[in-house]
């Protein structure tokens, strides 16, 4: 069976929540069971310096351990005497005789005691004389004593010893700790069904983001970019939303962008093709004859076609960066002036002035394509040719920045509306008016422009000119 992310969370949560719990539960034992023993230990402490005060008390009367030596009964009555704070003498003063005497025959105490007894405080306490030899002890293999020594006048007559406690026998202790080891169960219980519920409901709603984004993503997937969902958390939930968005975005303005592609590359197919067929079918049907003017019209139509395919297959060279760029260091000014002096005629033939840049007092070097570049200002200086009124001009300018050179191409009128400025350098834009198709432009030479200053890390923008145009600006970085 395969588990759904808000189950995989949920038990995510709870087995965290459990292990905290549990890993509490062990420690608090341990720790409560620690301190207990400390606790038994320092009580059954106090309880043997009232035994150490008795037995000097006992020998300081007897003047040596004979009195006690083979006498459990009375050791065992000592033992049970220290757990109170009156003092061993008062306690015997009514028949300390009675105490002396050895114990009957018949009632003899065990000399070695049960296993669950030898945990117990009279039998883990060992009294040696002077010469360290047992008196009374009890001690089982491993056990090491805390020895302490007897004296009277700074004279040691023997050593007390207590076997520090392994575990808890006393039943009212063991009651006490058992009630503290269910009350941390129940204790541990509550918690573990409190972070369950608690697991549920936060992983369904960290899952229904989730699941609202997976349905969107299906929804973006099936190609429908309209789809956004809703983004107004900060954590990373909200950023993948907020990025889903941005995607979502992106692909419905490409879609757009390659409908309208599709629908304009068309367009421009269509309108040299139907002029080529009608003027074919006008000759084969014997409306027109093949006269030259005939034939010049047909390769008018063929060039334009050309053209067209041309920069389509530029473009998508470029887009996929498979466009071949040779950089190198040249001299920018060289360059432009090739270009400048290759469109001249066809300036002074359409009776528009071609104003070129003045000479610059040093040479503009900037590593880059030739060829790009000299396809750059051919694609500008065509665009100004073939949109600008007769009697107009064109104005080439330079400026040198601190670490870039300037090109402005300023034409006269026909202008371009302020609000179609940024989306002139789109594919297969054209301006409605005077700049349209009736001049022969697809709308590519600008897109083709864009494409060739960027991959020179430049940038190009358009601007209304002074002079009542255009106003193209490219800047490029200068080498060095």
């Amino acid at each position: 069976m395969k588990l759904s992310i808000k189950h995989r969370l949920f038990l995510a949560f709870l087995a965290a929540a459990g292990l905290v719990v549990a890993s509490m539960f062990f420690i608090t034992k341990f720790s409560f069971e620690r301190s207990l023993l400390r606790y038994v230990n320092t009580t059954e402490q106090e309880r043997l310096v009232r035994l150490e005060a008795m037995l000097e008390t006992a020998y300081q009367d007897h003047g040596n351990w004979d009195f006690l030596r083979n006498n459990r009964r009375l050791w065992m009555h000592m033992l049970l005497s220290c757990r109170h704070e009156k003092p061993f003498p008062a306690m015997l003063s009514e028949d300390r005789s009675r105490w002396l005497e050895p114990p009957p025959p018949e009632r003899p105490l065990p000399h070695v005691p049960p296993p669950p007894m030898q945990q117990n405080f009279d039998w883990r306490v060992t009294l040696l004389d002077a010469g360290k030899k047992p008196i009374f002890s009890s001690l089982a293999p491993g056990d090491k004593p805390r020895f302490s020594p007897l004296a009277i006048d700074h004279q040691i007559i023997g050593y007390l010893g207590l076997t520090p406690p392994k575990i808890i026998i006393d039943p009212h202790q063991q009651r006490f700790a058992q009630e503290q080891r269910r009350s941390m169960a129940i204790i541990s219980l509550i918690v573990t069904t409190a972070a369950a519920l608690l697991s549920l409901p936060l992983s369904r709603r960290m899952v229904k983001r989730i699941t609202t984004l997976a349905t969107a993503t299906h929804r973006l997937a099936a190609g429908n970019y309209d789809i956004r969902v809703e983004a107004k958390s900060g954590d990373e939930l909200g950023q993948l939303a907020r990025d889903f968005n941005s995607l979502a975005k992106t692909l419905e303005s490409n879609e757009h962008m390659r409908r309208r592609w599709v629908a304009d590359i068309s367009h421009e197919l269509r309108t040299p093709l139907a002029v080529l067929r009608g003027e074919v079918e006008a000759v084969q049907d014997g409306v027109r004859l093949l006269t030259p003017q005939t034939l010049d019209t047909l390769h008018s139509e063929v060039l334009r076609l050309e053209r067209l395919v041309s920069d389509l297959y530029e473009l998508s060279l470029s887009d996929i960066g498979a466009l071949q760029y040779r950089k190198t260091d040249i001299d920018l000014m060289e360059v432009l002036q090739q270009s400048l002096d290759a469109h001249l005629p066809q300036f002074t033939e359409k009776g528009l002035s071609l104003l070129a840049p003045s000479a610059q007092p040093e040479d503009l070097f900037i590593h880059g394509d030739p060829e790009r570049l000299s396809q750059l200002f051919s694609n500008l200086l065509e665009n100004s040719l073939r949109y600008t009124d007769a009697n107009g001009q064109l104005q080439v300018t330079i400026e040198i920045l601190e670490h870039a050179v300037q090109l402005n191409f300023r034409d006269s009128a026909p202008g371009v509306p302020p609000e179609t400025l940024g989306r002139l350098f789109e594919r297969l834009f054209r301006v409605e008016g005077s700049r349209n198709r009736k001049h022969g432009g697809a709308g590519l030479g600008l897109a083709l422009c864009k494409n060739i200053v960027e991959a020179h890390n430049g940038s190009i923008e358009a601007r209304p000119s002074t002079l009542g145009g255009l106003w193209v600006v490219v800047t490029l970085p200068r080498s060095g």
